[in-house]
């Protein structure tokens, strides 16, 4: 899976959680599976809480945030 493809699995749509980026327009935050990483989860830990998640859903995760911190980088040089 390519990184593009990975992105297009993180939606925002204004009138879902405040337009905040989810996984494939359902309704769990691309912050709330970071921060469950975040605290010690593994990814299989995850898709346990969460059965509709799939392993690409966590990886697009992690990818999305690598993008977002490469760009506030480029803000701030």
């Amino acid at each position: 899976m390519t990184c593009m493809d990975l992105l297009d699995r993180v939606t925002i749509e204004p009138d879902k959680l405040g337009g905040k980026p989810c996984i494939r327009g359902i309704r769990i935050r691309v912050s709330d599976v970071l921060g469950l990483l975040a605290h010690g989860l593994t990814p299989a830990q995850v898709l346990a809480q969460f059965p509709y998640l799939e392993p690409e859903d966590i990886t697009a995760c992690l990818e999305y945030a690598a993008k977002q911190v490469d760009r506030a980088e480029a803000k701030i040089a």
